[in-house]
């Protein structure tokens, strides 16, 4: 990754280092797991069942578990979740994403039918377009869970280092200018200069 970066310009890969970046990356390995779980428990599901929306459902279901565990850790969050800030809004989301790939599931499941697919290629037919559902819905999901549901309600780049201005100098994503300090001496010289 380190490799991957220093070959990006400089102010793309310093915002990727910095909290977006890191965020993304762990978001990205929690939506890995869950798209596995929702995949996995979808070909099952769909082979017991037959029916593409009720396999994508469940499969759904499953993933959405691991995908609400693993995400609040993946934004440092640790202990007890705040219903309404936290839990209530992530279900919501995950509803609005359930509709979108139970609807996918469910037209997939339907086209593979009228086409006469065998069983095995129909659960892989609706497992492919769920999975293309799925990619196109998490950039808006990281998007609203970084920006909205797990953000701390600081302004960005000043979070734990507080107002410190050193700190915020440092951070890629902070747009706040940094002081600048002009010694003493430079000041004299220049309003002798003027003088």
């Amino acid at each position: 990754m380190q490799q991957f970066l220093d070959r990006l310009p400089t102010p793309v890969a310093n915002w990727l280092r910095g909290r977006f970046g890191k965020h993304l990356s762990r978001f990205a390995g929690v939506a890995v797991l869950s798209l596995v779980t929702t995949q996995v428990v979808l070909y099952v599901a769909y082979i017991a069942i037959g029916t593409g929306g009720t396999a994508t459902l469940l499969g759904w279901a499953a993933g959405v578990l691991v995908s609400y565990l693993l995400s609040r850790r993946a934004w440092d969050r640790r202990g007890r979740p705040e219903w309404l800030k936290e839990t209530l809004p992530f279900l919501l989301i995950s509803g609005v994403t359930a509709v979108v790939l139970t609807t996918a599931g469910h037209f997939a499941g339907v086209y593979a039918k009228s086409a006469g697919m065998p069983k095995f290629q129909a659960a892989a037919f609706v497992g492919a377009m769920v999975l293309l559902a799925n990619l196109m819905t998490f950039v808006l999901r990281f998007l609203v869970f970084h920006y909205i549901l797990f953000t701390d309600g600081t302004p960005r780049g000043r979070g734990a280092r507080g107002s410190d201005p050193a700190a915020q100098a440092s951070d890629p994503e902070s747009i706040t200018p940094a002081p600048v300090t002009v010694p003493p001496s430079d000041r004299q010289s220049d309003g002798q200069a003027q003088a």
